[in-house]
Protein backbone atom coordinates (compact mmCIF):
# COMPACT_ATOMS: atom_id res chain seq x y z
CA UNK A 1 0.00 0.00 0.00
CA UNK A 2 2.04 3.19 -1.26
CA UNK A 3 -1.05 5.53 0.26
CA UNK A 4 -2.80 3.50 3.16
CA UNK A 5 -5.48 5.25 4.56
CA UNK A 6 -4.60 5.59 8.38
CA UNK A 7 -6.47 6.28 11.50
CA UNK A 8 -4.92 7.26 14.57
CA UNK A 9 -6.60 6.74 17.60
CA UNK A 10 -5.87 9.28 20.28
CA UNK A 11 -4.02 12.62 20.67
CA UNK A 12 -1.90 12.28 23.09
CA UNK A 13 1.87 12.50 22.36
CA UNK A 14 2.44 9.03 20.15
CA UNK A 15 -0.85 9.77 17.69
CA UNK A 16 0.26 14.18 17.65
CA UNK A 17 3.88 12.73 16.45
CA UNK A 18 2.09 10.31 13.84
CA UNK A 19 0.07 12.98 12.53
CA UNK A 20 2.95 15.20 12.73
CA UNK A 21 5.98 12.94 10.55
CA UNK A 22 2.47 12.25 8.57
CA UNK A 23 1.86 15.78 7.48
CA UNK A 24 6.15 15.91 7.71
CA UNK A 25 6.22 13.15 4.91
CA UNK A 26 3.09 14.99 2.66
CA UNK A 27 0.89 11.50 3.39
CA UNK A 28 -2.65 13.35 3.31
CA UNK A 29 -5.04 10.27 4.23
CA UNK A 30 -5.03 10.03 8.15
CA UNK A 31 -6.97 11.15 10.76
CA UNK A 32 -6.76 11.13 14.54
CA UNK A 33 -9.64 10.57 16.64
CA UNK A 34 -9.64 12.06 20.25
CA UNK A 35 -12.40 11.81 22.85
CA UNK A 36 -11.35 14.48 24.76
CA UNK A 37 -11.54 18.25 24.28
CA UNK A 38 -8.27 18.81 24.35
CA UNK A 39 -4.91 16.95 23.00
CA UNK A 40 -1.77 15.99 25.12
CA UNK A 41 -3.28 13.23 26.98
CA UNK A 42 -1.57 12.85 30.49
CA UNK A 43 1.00 15.53 28.86
CA UNK A 44 -1.55 18.21 28.98
CA UNK A 45 -1.39 21.02 31.03
CA UNK A 46 -4.58 22.90 32.53
CA UNK A 47 -5.23 26.71 34.02
CA UNK A 48 -7.66 27.47 36.89
CA UNK A 49 -9.82 30.14 37.67
CA UNK A 50 -6.60 31.57 39.94
CA UNK A 51 -4.51 31.65 37.15
CA UNK A 52 -2.30 28.86 38.48
CA UNK A 53 -1.19 26.36 35.36
CA UNK A 54 -0.28 22.87 36.62
CA UNK A 55 0.49 19.75 34.62
CA UNK A 56 -0.82 16.41 35.31
CA UNK A 57 2.55 14.78 37.34
CA UNK A 58 5.79 16.36 37.65
CA UNK A 59 6.99 16.71 33.49
CA UNK A 60 10.08 17.82 32.57
CA UNK A 61 11.84 18.09 29.31
CA UNK A 62 14.98 15.77 28.54
CA UNK A 63 14.94 13.25 25.17
CA UNK A 64 16.99 10.51 23.92
CA UNK A 65 16.67 11.30 20.35
CA UNK A 66 17.73 13.87 18.11
CA UNK A 67 14.58 14.14 16.22
CA UNK A 68 12.82 14.87 19.32
CA UNK A 69 15.32 17.65 20.06
CA UNK A 70 14.59 19.06 16.49
CA UNK A 71 11.20 18.90 17.06
CA UNK A 72 11.13 20.60 20.46
CA UNK A 73 13.80 23.36 19.43
CA UNK A 74 10.78 24.29 16.56
CA UNK A 75 8.02 23.84 18.68
CA UNK A 76 9.22 25.31 22.09
CA UNK A 77 10.05 29.02 21.49
CA UNK A 78 10.30 30.12 24.83
CA UNK A 79 11.58 27.87 27.79
CA UNK A 80 13.73 27.58 31.09
CA UNK A 81 16.88 25.79 31.26
CA UNK A 82 17.31 24.14 34.93
CA UNK A 83 19.70 21.79 36.85
CA UNK A 84 18.25 19.00 38.51
CA UNK A 85 17.60 20.12 41.92
CA UNK A 86 16.08 17.06 43.55
CA UNK A 87 15.86 15.80 47.19
CA UNK A 88 14.20 12.89 49.47
CA UNK A 89 12.46 14.08 52.76
CA UNK A 90 12.95 11.11 55.38
CA UNK A 91 13.56 10.82 58.99
CA UNK A 92 12.83 14.39 59.29
CA UNK A 93 15.34 15.71 56.88
CA UNK A 94 16.38 16.54 53.23
CA UNK A 95 18.81 14.00 51.48
CA UNK A 96 20.18 14.93 47.97
CA UNK A 97 18.70 12.30 45.26
CA UNK A 98 19.09 9.58 44.76
CA UNK A 99 18.50 7.93 48.00
CA UNK A 100 20.72 5.19 47.85
CA UNK A 101 23.97 7.06 46.71
CA UNK A 102 23.68 9.41 49.29
CA UNK A 103 22.54 8.36 52.67
CA UNK A 104 25.61 9.66 55.26
CA UNK A 105 23.26 11.98 56.85
CA UNK A 106 20.53 9.78 57.87
CA UNK A 107 20.61 8.26 61.58
CA UNK A 108 23.84 6.28 62.55
CA UNK A 109 21.66 3.28 62.47
CA UNK A 110 19.81 3.27 58.90
CA UNK A 111 23.29 4.02 57.45
CA UNK A 112 24.40 0.64 59.39
CA UNK A 113 21.72 -0.91 58.12
CA UNK A 114 22.37 0.19 54.40
CA UNK A 115 26.00 -0.14 54.27
CA UNK A 116 25.84 -3.65 56.08
CA UNK A 117 22.92 -4.86 53.66
CA UNK A 118 24.69 -3.87 50.89
CA UNK A 119 27.75 -5.77 51.94
CA UNK A 120 25.63 -8.76 52.54
CA UNK A 121 23.78 -8.86 49.42
CA UNK A 122 27.41 -8.38 47.66
CA UNK A 123 28.62 -12.14 48.65
CA UNK A 124 25.56 -13.43 47.43
CA UNK A 125 24.75 -15.32 44.66
CA UNK A 126 20.70 -14.22 43.49
CA UNK A 127 18.24 -15.68 40.77
CA UNK A 128 15.38 -12.96 41.70
CA UNK A 129 12.09 -13.57 40.44
CA UNK A 130 10.44 -10.29 41.15
CA UNK A 131 10.88 -6.79 41.72
CA UNK A 132 10.94 -6.99 45.57
CA UNK A 133 13.73 -10.08 45.06
CA UNK A 134 15.97 -7.48 42.93
CA UNK A 135 16.37 -4.84 45.31
CA UNK A 136 17.10 -7.12 47.91
CA UNK A 137 19.26 -8.87 46.07
CA UNK A 138 20.86 -5.49 44.32
CA UNK A 139 20.82 -3.12 47.01
CA UNK A 140 20.72 -5.13 49.99
CA UNK A 141 17.78 -5.49 53.05
CA UNK A 142 18.69 -2.25 54.33
CA UNK A 143 18.45 0.42 51.75
CA UNK A 144 15.14 -2.07 50.81
CA UNK A 145 13.86 -1.65 53.80
CA UNK A 146 14.26 2.00 54.65
CA UNK A 147 13.69 3.00 50.78
CA UNK A 148 13.35 1.72 48.28
CA UNK A 149 9.77 -0.82 49.17
CA UNK A 150 8.18 1.35 50.93
CA UNK A 151 9.26 4.16 47.82
CA UNK A 152 8.17 1.68 45.16
CA UNK A 153 5.00 0.87 47.19
CA UNK A 154 3.82 4.40 47.18
CA UNK A 155 4.57 5.41 43.39
CA UNK A 156 3.33 2.27 41.76
CA UNK A 157 0.66 1.29 44.34
CA UNK A 158 1.47 -2.25 43.78
CA UNK A 159 3.42 -4.75 45.71
CA UNK A 160 7.31 -4.93 44.61
CA UNK A 161 6.71 -9.09 44.73
CA UNK A 162 4.00 -8.42 42.60
CA UNK A 163 6.23 -6.43 40.06
CA UNK A 164 8.97 -7.07 37.65
CA UNK A 165 12.19 -5.83 36.96
CA UNK A 166 13.25 -5.51 33.03
CA UNK A 167 11.55 -2.27 33.35
CA UNK A 168 14.76 -1.01 35.19
CA UNK A 169 17.16 0.45 33.08
CA UNK A 170 18.00 4.28 33.56
CA UNK A 171 14.90 4.28 35.89
CA UNK A 172 16.54 3.25 38.85
CA UNK A 173 20.06 4.26 40.11
CA UNK A 174 21.78 1.02 41.24
CA UNK A 175 24.48 0.90 43.80
CA UNK A 176 28.06 -0.40 44.58
CA UNK A 177 30.03 -0.46 47.43
CA UNK A 178 32.81 2.01 46.44
CA UNK A 179 30.37 4.86 45.84
CA UNK A 180 28.58 4.16 48.88
CA UNK A 181 31.44 4.14 51.32
CA UNK A 182 33.07 7.58 49.43
CA UNK A 183 29.82 9.17 50.78
CA UNK A 184 29.37 7.69 54.19
CA UNK A 185 33.59 8.29 54.76
CA UNK A 186 34.32 11.12 52.39
CA UNK A 187 31.22 12.99 52.91
CA UNK A 188 31.02 12.60 48.57
CA UNK A 189 27.72 13.89 47.44
CA UNK A 190 26.46 11.98 44.04
CA UNK A 191 23.92 14.05 42.11
CA UNK A 192 24.14 14.05 38.57
CA UNK A 193 22.76 10.21 37.83
CA UNK A 194 20.68 10.09 35.50
CA UNK A 195 18.56 11.16 31.92
CA UNK A 196 17.20 14.92 33.55
CA UNK A 197 20.28 15.62 35.33
CA UNK A 198 19.38 18.83 32.99
CA UNK A 199 16.06 19.40 31.51
CA UNK A 200 14.26 22.20 29.99
CA UNK A 201 10.73 23.41 30.66
CA UNK A 202 8.12 25.85 28.83
CA UNK A 203 7.94 29.29 29.90
CA UNK A 204 4.46 29.35 29.49
CA UNK A 205 1.98 26.80 29.14
CA UNK A 206 3.35 23.87 31.03
CA UNK A 207 4.03 20.59 29.71
CA UNK A 208 0.89 21.14 27.35
CA UNK A 209 2.39 24.28 25.26
CA UNK A 210 4.47 21.86 23.12
CA UNK A 211 1.53 19.63 22.69
CA UNK A 212 -1.08 22.78 21.59
CA UNK A 213 1.56 23.70 19.59
CA UNK A 214 2.35 20.71 17.49
CA UNK A 215 -1.46 20.40 17.29
CA UNK A 216 -1.57 23.24 15.10
CA UNK A 217 0.56 21.19 12.44
CA UNK A 218 -1.97 18.76 12.36
CA UNK A 219 -5.45 20.17 13.08
CA UNK A 220 -7.22 19.45 9.89
CA UNK A 221 -6.90 15.89 10.48
CA UNK A 222 -7.68 15.78 14.29
CA UNK A 223 -11.36 15.37 15.28
CA UNK A 224 -11.93 16.21 18.77
CA UNK A 225 -14.58 14.42 21.31
CA UNK A 226 -15.00 11.74 19.22
CA UNK A 227 -14.75 8.67 21.38
CA UNK A 228 -14.05 5.56 19.57
CA UNK A 229 -17.30 3.27 20.69
CA UNK A 230 -15.79 -0.37 18.55
CA UNK A 231 -13.11 -1.27 16.09
CA UNK A 232 -13.60 -4.09 13.52
CA UNK A 233 -10.37 -5.87 12.44
CA UNK A 234 -12.32 -8.20 10.03
CA UNK A 235 -13.81 -4.92 7.58
CA UNK A 236 -11.21 -2.61 9.12
CA UNK A 237 -13.41 0.13 10.79
CA UNK A 238 -13.09 2.26 13.49
CA UNK A 239 -16.50 3.43 14.98
CA UNK A 240 -17.51 6.08 17.26
CA UNK A 241 -19.78 7.02 19.51
CA UNK A 242 -21.26 9.71 17.63
CA UNK A 243 -22.04 7.08 14.76
CA UNK A 244 -20.13 7.50 12.21
CA UNK A 245 -17.81 5.41 10.50
CA UNK A 246 -13.64 5.39 9.97
CA UNK A 247 -12.46 2.65 7.35
CA UNK A 248 -8.61 2.29 7.61
CA UNK A 249 -5.95 -0.08 6.12
CA UNK A 250 -3.69 0.84 9.30
CA UNK A 251 -4.78 1.52 12.66
CA UNK A 252 -2.82 3.50 15.42
CA UNK A 253 -3.86 2.50 18.77
CA UNK A 254 -2.81 5.00 21.54
CA UNK A 255 -5.69 4.48 24.11
CA UNK A 256 -4.95 1.86 26.78
CA UNK A 257 -3.73 -1.46 25.64
CA UNK A 258 -7.15 -3.80 27.72
CA UNK A 259 -9.34 -0.89 26.79
CA UNK A 260 -8.54 -0.93 22.89
CA UNK A 261 -8.99 -5.13 23.04
CA UNK A 262 -12.31 -4.42 25.15
CA UNK A 263 -14.02 -2.62 22.40
CA UNK A 264 -12.58 -4.85 19.24
CA UNK A 265 -14.74 -7.88 17.62
CA UNK A 266 -13.35 -11.37 16.73
CA UNK A 267 -10.45 -10.93 19.31
CA UNK A 268 -9.67 -14.39 20.45
CA UNK A 269 -10.17 -15.90 23.88
CA UNK A 270 -6.61 -15.82 24.44
CA UNK A 271 -5.97 -12.48 23.23
CA UNK A 272 -9.27 -11.47 25.59
CA UNK A 273 -7.82 -12.94 28.61
CA UNK A 274 -4.34 -11.91 28.30
CA UNK A 275 -5.61 -8.52 29.09
CA UNK A 276 -5.80 -9.91 32.49
CA UNK A 277 -2.04 -9.92 32.82
CA UNK A 278 -2.01 -5.99 32.37
CA UNK A 279 -2.06 -3.89 35.74
CA UNK A 280 -2.16 -0.46 36.19
CA UNK A 281 -2.65 2.26 38.65
CA UNK A 282 -4.75 5.79 39.03
CA UNK A 283 -3.67 8.51 41.13
CA UNK A 284 -4.68 12.04 42.30
CA UNK A 285 -2.63 14.79 41.62
CA UNK A 286 -3.59 17.52 44.03
CA UNK A 287 -2.05 21.49 43.43
CA UNK A 288 -1.59 24.11 45.82
CA UNK A 289 -1.04 27.90 44.89
CA UNK A 290 0.13 30.19 48.21
CA UNK A 291 0.76 33.54 48.28
CA UNK A 292 3.96 33.80 48.98
CA UNK A 293 7.90 32.89 46.99
CA UNK A 294 8.86 29.23 47.50
CA UNK A 295 11.95 30.49 48.75
CA UNK A 296 13.51 27.31 47.79
CA UNK A 297 15.83 26.33 44.71
CA UNK A 298 14.02 22.66 44.91
CA UNK A 299 12.74 21.51 41.70
CA UNK A 300 11.42 18.16 43.38
CA UNK A 301 11.42 15.44 46.49
CA UNK A 302 10.46 12.42 47.69
CA UNK A 303 8.56 10.77 50.12
CA UNK A 304 8.85 6.92 50.92
CA UNK A 305 7.54 7.75 54.86
CA UNK A 306 3.76 6.81 54.90
CA UNK A 307 3.00 9.43 57.10
CA UNK A 308 2.35 11.65 54.25
CA UNK A 309 -0.18 10.60 51.33
CA UNK A 310 2.09 11.74 48.10
CA UNK A 311 4.80 10.14 47.20
CA UNK A 312 6.47 13.08 45.17
CA UNK A 313 6.08 16.98 45.58
CA UNK A 314 6.99 19.32 42.41
CA UNK A 315 7.81 22.86 42.98
CA UNK A 316 6.24 23.86 39.42
CA UNK A 317 6.72 27.90 40.43
CA UNK A 318 10.45 26.98 40.26
CA UNK A 319 10.54 25.68 36.72
CA UNK A 320 9.06 29.44 35.00
CA UNK A 321 7.96 32.33 36.64
CA UNK A 322 4.52 31.75 34.18
CA UNK A 323 3.28 28.99 36.28
CA UNK A 324 1.51 31.65 38.78
CA UNK A 325 -0.76 34.51 37.64
CA UNK A 326 1.57 36.66 40.16
CA UNK A 327 5.41 37.38 40.92
CA UNK A 328 6.72 35.62 44.39
CA UNK A 329 3.54 33.17 44.96
CA UNK A 330 4.26 29.19 45.27
CA UNK A 331 2.74 26.39 43.74
CA UNK A 332 3.31 22.87 44.59
CA UNK A 333 2.18 19.95 42.68
CA UNK A 334 1.78 16.22 44.45
CA UNK A 335 1.22 13.14 43.53
CA UNK A 336 -0.29 10.28 45.11
CA UNK A 337 -0.98 6.75 43.35
CA UNK A 338 -3.67 4.21 44.46
CA UNK A 339 -5.19 1.16 43.35
CA UNK A 340 -7.04 -1.67 44.89
CA UNK A 341 -3.74 -2.59 46.50
CA UNK A 342 -3.76 1.51 47.80
CA UNK A 343 -6.75 3.07 48.19
CA UNK A 344 -7.12 6.92 49.11
CA UNK A 345 -10.06 8.55 49.43
CA UNK A 346 -10.74 11.48 46.94
CA UNK A 347 -13.32 13.31 49.33
CA UNK A 348 -9.91 13.94 51.58
CA UNK A 349 -7.08 13.96 49.65
CA UNK A 350 -6.79 17.71 49.10
CA UNK A 351 -6.96 18.14 52.98
CA UNK A 352 -4.73 15.36 53.65
CA UNK A 353 -2.11 16.76 51.36
CA UNK A 354 -2.08 20.20 52.73
CA UNK A 355 -1.59 18.49 56.05
CA UNK A 356 1.57 16.54 54.65
CA UNK A 357 3.32 19.93 53.39
CA UNK A 358 2.40 21.51 56.48
CA UNK A 359 4.11 18.62 58.20
CA UNK A 360 6.92 18.28 56.44
CA UNK A 361 7.93 21.75 56.77
CA UNK A 362 6.98 22.35 52.73
CA UNK A 363 4.41 24.77 54.03
CA UNK A 364 4.66 26.87 57.32
CA UNK A 365 1.54 26.42 59.59
CA UNK A 366 0.55 30.46 58.79
CA UNK A 367 0.43 29.21 55.21
CA UNK A 368 -2.87 27.48 55.45
CA UNK A 369 -3.91 30.89 55.35
CA UNK A 370 -2.37 32.09 52.69
CA UNK A 371 -3.31 29.19 50.14
CA UNK A 372 -4.72 30.78 47.00
CA UNK A 373 -6.10 28.24 45.25
CA UNK A 374 -6.61 24.32 45.14
CA UNK A 375 -6.62 21.98 42.31
CA UNK A 376 -7.19 18.02 41.77
CA UNK A 377 -6.96 16.06 38.90
CA UNK A 378 -7.81 12.13 39.53
CA UNK A 379 -6.50 10.10 36.59
CA UNK A 380 -7.67 6.39 36.40
CA UNK A 381 -4.76 5.23 34.96
CA UNK A 382 -1.60 7.01 35.14
CA UNK A 383 1.24 4.09 35.51
CA UNK A 384 1.50 0.97 33.31
CA UNK A 385 2.52 -1.28 36.03
CA UNK A 386 5.35 -3.25 34.94
CA UNK A 387 3.72 -6.55 36.55
CA UNK A 388 5.15 -9.92 36.51
CA UNK A 389 2.39 -11.00 34.01
CA UNK A 390 2.70 -7.76 31.74
CA UNK A 391 5.19 -9.16 29.27
CA UNK A 392 3.60 -12.51 28.93
CA UNK A 393 0.12 -10.66 28.64
CA UNK A 394 2.06 -8.40 25.79
CA UNK A 395 3.53 -11.68 24.10
CA UNK A 396 0.12 -12.71 23.17
CA UNK A 397 -1.53 -9.46 22.27
CA UNK A 398 1.07 -7.44 20.27
CA UNK A 399 1.86 -10.14 17.91
CA UNK A 400 -1.99 -10.85 17.32
CA UNK A 401 -2.93 -7.13 16.88
CA UNK A 402 -0.23 -6.77 14.31
CA UNK A 403 -1.35 -9.36 12.36
CA UNK A 404 -4.80 -7.56 12.39
CA UNK A 405 -2.47 -4.44 11.11
CA UNK A 406 -3.05 -2.55 14.40
CA UNK A 407 0.13 -1.12 15.96
CA UNK A 408 -0.84 -0.12 19.51
CA UNK A 409 1.79 2.19 20.93
CA UNK A 410 2.22 5.34 23.66
CA UNK A 411 2.32 5.08 27.49
CA UNK A 412 -0.75 2.89 27.44
CA UNK A 413 -0.67 2.05 24.41
CA UNK A 414 2.40 -0.44 24.41
CA UNK A 415 2.09 -0.76 28.16
CA UNK A 416 5.99 -0.24 28.60
CA UNK A 417 7.02 2.14 31.28
CA UNK A 418 10.50 1.88 30.56
CA UNK A 419 9.63 3.87 27.49
CA UNK A 420 6.86 5.74 28.27
CA UNK A 421 7.82 9.50 29.35
CA UNK A 422 7.19 11.88 26.53
CA UNK A 423 10.14 11.84 24.04
CA UNK A 424 9.46 7.67 23.81
CA UNK A 425 5.62 8.27 23.32
CA UNK A 426 6.38 10.92 20.79
CA UNK A 427 8.58 9.18 18.77
CA UNK A 428 6.76 5.90 18.64
CA UNK A 429 4.38 7.61 16.66
CA UNK A 430 7.03 8.79 14.44
CA UNK A 431 8.73 5.45 14.13
CA UNK A 432 5.47 4.13 13.76
CA UNK A 433 5.23 6.17 10.36
CA UNK A 434 8.19 5.78 9.45
CA UNK A 435 7.39 1.80 9.17
CA UNK A 436 4.51 2.07 7.49
CA UNK A 437 5.30 4.41 4.87
CA UNK A 438 9.09 3.94 4.61
CA UNK A 439 9.49 0.46 5.88
CA UNK A 440 12.34 1.46 8.46
CA UNK A 441 11.85 -0.51 11.95
CA UNK A 442 10.76 0.46 15.00
CA UNK A 443 13.89 1.07 17.57
CA UNK A 444 11.93 2.66 20.31
CA UNK A 445 8.70 0.66 21.10
CA UNK A 446 10.54 -3.10 22.56
CA UNK A 447 8.68 -6.52 22.05
CA UNK A 448 8.14 -8.63 24.98
CA UNK A 449 6.68 -11.50 25.72
CA UNK A 450 7.82 -15.19 26.64
CA UNK A 451 10.98 -16.71 24.92
CA UNK A 452 10.92 -12.93 23.15
CA UNK A 453 7.79 -13.42 21.89
CA UNK A 454 7.04 -10.31 19.40
CA UNK A 455 10.21 -10.45 17.58
CA UNK A 456 9.40 -11.29 14.42
CA UNK A 457 6.88 -8.76 14.50
CA UNK A 458 9.36 -5.64 14.69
Amino acid sequence: MSEPRIVIIGAGPTGLGAGYRLQELGHEDWVILEANDYVGGLATSFTDEAGFTYDIGGHVMFSHYSYYDDLVDKLMEEYTELQREAWVWMEDRFIPYPFQNNIRDLEPQTVYDCVTGLLEAQRQEHNPTNFGEWVQAVMGSGIAKHFMLPYNFKVWATPAELMNFVWIGERVSVVDVNNILRNVILGEDQVSWGPNNSFRYPRQGGTGFLYNKLRTFIDHNLHLETRVASVDPVAKEVRTSDGRVWPYDVLLNTMPLNRLIGCTESVPDAVRGATEGLVWSGSHIVGVGIDRPANSTKNWIYFPEPSVPFYRVTYLSNYSPYMTPEPDQTLFLTETSRSAHKPEDADTIVERVVDGLVSTGLMEEEDRNRIATTWLCSPDMSYPVPSVGRDAALGTIQPWLREQGIWSRGRFGAWLYEIGNMDHSTMQGVEFVNQVLLGEPETVWIPRGEGGAGEGIR
